[in-house]
This record gives structure tokens, sequence and C-alpha cells, in this order.
């Protein structure tokens, strides 16, 4: 049995990677075009780039994270590993440095590249925990809901302190660019680089703390059965390509989160562009844009707290296909509605419930394959699946950051404009409605075809707790 402290360790882990991935998610293209000083087209390529090849570094994490031996396990010890320089390269990442266009561009490449490739190094290890601190589905499913639950918690975190964080660093160090900080301020987030730069920096010495907790407060009980076998990466991961389960849930999983992905990138250009409302909450001083992501949170961690229920009883198909159809039912409404705040946030916050089922559901359902490809091959190839779960994460970011970018940059958006054109504010606003909500349709057709039912699940793991007695 699971103890409720584990549960939250685990759960830290989460909260410390999405809290640096909400920026990266929700504001880097912002930051790109209003604070770096970059074309939303050129941003929007390098997103693609350095994200698709460190889509494919996932793998070799998985495999390596695999055949890590340590006294602490194999996959916790990256928490401890990395921590710092998971912290550290936040900062440099959102470091603006003086020089030209194509001196700027390439430290943008370079830096985010890196970055990257350390969020890998620490969170395929941290995602790979679920599917050896216990072999019990049930109780797996419980670890991702209090996964999730807390990764939406450090968004929300983000979302409360980064906007805010950034406009009393940028009052207090940046003293020449004050006049344009409390012009910028007025719509949305500051632009100077020196707020930004201390933002983030504080933001990741919380993230610091949470991973080490995770690290102390969790363990490893689920090993390999050993068969005196040595198995090569090369066949492990034949084995994984031959795995139809796997291949649906990561086409869905990439459709679902191109979905968040192009949402979250277009939202602040949406606010300032087309809603066009200068508010500040008294006492916070958030913006509109920032309110509309706090309440996008709040209705997330509601569905995902729900999740667990709402799955034992209609299964985790039936409610992952559910929770998709009526998200991209409601993204299609959302492009329909008056230019009101109060329609805005109430549809953004029943999308957000539906969509805060999917992610644990699928990050269980990816606990489910690691069992079945063990049931099919002998072999518990948890890092590399976990893995390749991942890079289907950093696949729909990039590719949603980077249609962002460049449908932006099709419908002619102006980082310096003054005011948009109306085909730029139609783009907007096809950008946050209609177009997540083919996403959330395509995943939906997917996820007809996943053939892993929970009493099928049941099945192999009773099997696989036979074959462990018998190896013992």
């Amino acid at each position: 049995m699971i103890t409720l402290k584990e549960k939250i360790g685990y759960g830290f882990g989460d909260a410390a990677s999405s809290m640096f991935w909400k920026i990266f998610g929700m504001y880097s293209l912002f930051f790109y075009t209003d604070v770096f000083g970059i074309t939303a087209a050129a941003a929007g390529t390098m997103f693609l780039v350095a994200r698709l090849w460190d889509s494919f570094f996932d793998l070799f994490v998985g495999i390596v994270s695999d055949r890590t031996r340590t006294r602490w396990g194999k996959y916790r010890p990256y928490l401890l590993w990395f921590a710092v320089p998971f912290a550290v390269m936040g900062v440099i990442t959102f470091f603006v440095p003086g020089f030209g266009q194509t001196g700027k561009l390439i430290y943008a490449y370079v830096t985010y590249s890196l970055m990257m490739i350390v969020y890998s190094l620490i969170n395929v290890p941290y995602a790979s925990l679920l599917g050896v601190i216990s072999p019990d589905p049930g109780e797996r499913n419980s670890l991702a809901s209090y996964r999730m639950s807390f990764a939406f918690i450090g968004s929300f975190v983000t979302f409360m302190l980064l906007q805010p964080l950034i406009d009393t660093y940028a009052k207090m160090f940046d003293p020449g660019n004050f006049s344009q900080t409390v012009q910028a301020a007025e719509s949305s987030v500051s632009t100077s680089p020196t707020g930004w730069v201390m933002g983030v920096g504080s933001i990741g010495l919380i993230c610091i703390v949470l991973f080490f907790l995770c690290f102390r407060w969790t363990k490893e009980r689920v090993t390999q059965i050993e068969t005196g076998k040595s198995v090569s990466i090369k066949r492990d991961i034949k084995d994984l390509l031959r795995n139809a389960p796997w291949w649906i849930l990561v086409a869905t999983g990439l459709a679902a989160l191109l979905f968040n992905a192009i949402r979250d990138s277009v939202a602040i250009y949406f606010f300032r562009d087309v809603v066009r409302v200068n508010y500040r909450m008294p006492g916070t001083n958030w913006d509109m844009t920032t309110i509309y992501f706090l309440v996008g949170q709040a209705a997330n961690l509601i569905g995902v707290m729900a999740a667990p229920s709402l799955s034992a009883r209609y299964g985790k198909k039936r409610t992952y296909m559910l929770s998709v159809c009526m998200a991209g039912i409601l993204s299609a409404g959302f492009y329909f509605i008056p230019n009101s705040i109060t329609w805005i946030l109430l549809f953004q916050f029943a999308i957000s419930i539906f969509a805060g089922y999917v992610l644990p559901l699928l990050w269980s359902m990816f606990a489910d394959i690691v069992d079945h490809q063990e049931f099919l091959t002998g072999r518990r190839a948890t890092g590399l699946i976990f893995s390749s779960s991942s890079m289907s994460q950093k696949l729909g970011w990039a590719l949603g950051a980077a249609l962002s970018g460049w449908i932006l940059a099709l419908f002619h958006y102006a980082p310096d404009a003054m005011e948009q054109t109306q085909r730029t504010l139609f783009g907007e606003h096809v950008m946050i409605s209609l177009i997540p909500a083919l996403c959330c349709m395509l995943a939906f057709a997917g996820m007809l075809f996943y053939p892993l039912t929970d009493k099928k699940v049941r099945e192999i793991s009773e099997e696989l707790n036979i074959r462990r007695q018998y190896a013992k």
C-alpha cells in the first residue's frame, strides 16, 4: 500500500516540472517575440527544430535510465543529479544577451535546446517512477492522479507568481526601462529583460526544493523479472515498435497535447489584441490573461481529481474519449461566443475541466503498456516506454508552438504594431478555438482503436505477479 506521503512526494516532482513547462508552453512565444526580439516565424521554427531532435533524445534517456544501477534505484537518482542544472538552465534560457539578430537567434537555439535536454534528463526518469513505485494498476491510477494534480498546482503557482514577480523585479532593478515597463504592463506581462530573468530564477529555486523532496519521499519497488539473459537496446526498441497499443497512445497523446499547446501559446496575444481589456486585480496585480490561465488551471485540477473515480466507474478508454469529445465541442463553441469576459471565462472553465481528465489517464495508460510489453516479451522497458510518452509530449508542444508561430506569421502578426490588422485578429481567434477543436477530434478518433480495456489490464497484472512469485 502506497502511503499518502509518498503520493504527495511523487506529485512534487511534476509540480516542479510543470512550473517550468508552463513558462515554456504559455509564455515562451511571447518572450521571444516581444522581449527577446526575434520574429514569430523564427521562434516557431526554433521550437520545432529544438524539440524535434530533443524528443528523440528522450528515448536515449529512457534506455540509459533502464540500465542505471545505484543504491537509490534506476530512476530516482536523476532527480538528485539534475535538479540544480534544471533551474540554472532556465535562467540562462530567459537571459537576453546584447547581440545582433543573428547572434540572438544562435543564442536562442543553443540555450533552448540545452534546456530541453536537461528537462529530458530529469523528467523522463521521473515519469518512469510511476511504473516502478507500485505493480497495482489501481494504485498507479491514483499516483497518476496525484501527479497531475500537483502538476496543475505547480502551473497554478507559476501563473500566480510569474507575472507579479516579473513586474516587481522590473520596477526594482530596471529603472532605465521603467516607463516602457509600466506601459507594457497595462495590457500584458512586462517586457523588461531583467524582470524576466529574475522572475524565472525565483521559480527555479522552488523547483530545486520540490525535486529534492520527490527524491526523498519516493521508493522503487517493482523490479525486472530476472531471466539471466542480456537484452540488447535494439531488441527493446524493436519490441516497442511492434506494440500496437503504444502507437495508438502516442498518436492520441500527441493530438491532445497539440490542443493544449496551441490554445496556451496564443492566449496572451488573444487577450491583448482581440479582447482588449485593461484590468489589474487589486492586491495581486494579475492581468486578464493571468486570470484566464488561473481559471483554466483550477478547472484542470477539478478534472484531474475526478479522473480516478470516473475511470474506475466507466473505464479509462471511455472516460478519455468522452473528455476529448466534450473539450472539442466546447472549443469549437468558443469561436462563436460574444467578446465578453464572462463568456470567455465560463467556456475556459468548462473546456479545462474536460481537458483535466485527459493527462492523468494518458500517463496511467502508459504504465499499463509497460505491463503489456513485459507480458509479451518478458522485458520491462519502463524507461524506454515512458521516454516515448515524454517524446510525444514534447512533439505535441513543439508542433503546437511551431504552428502558433507560423500561423501568427501567416496572419501578419507584427510585434511592434500598436494595433494588429483584422486578418491577424481572425487568426488569433481561430487559433484559440477551431484549431484546438480539430486536435480533440483527432484524439477521439485514435482512441477508438485502443485495445487495452481495464479487464485486459487486470488480467495482465495478475499474470505478471504470478511470474514474479515463481522467479523469486
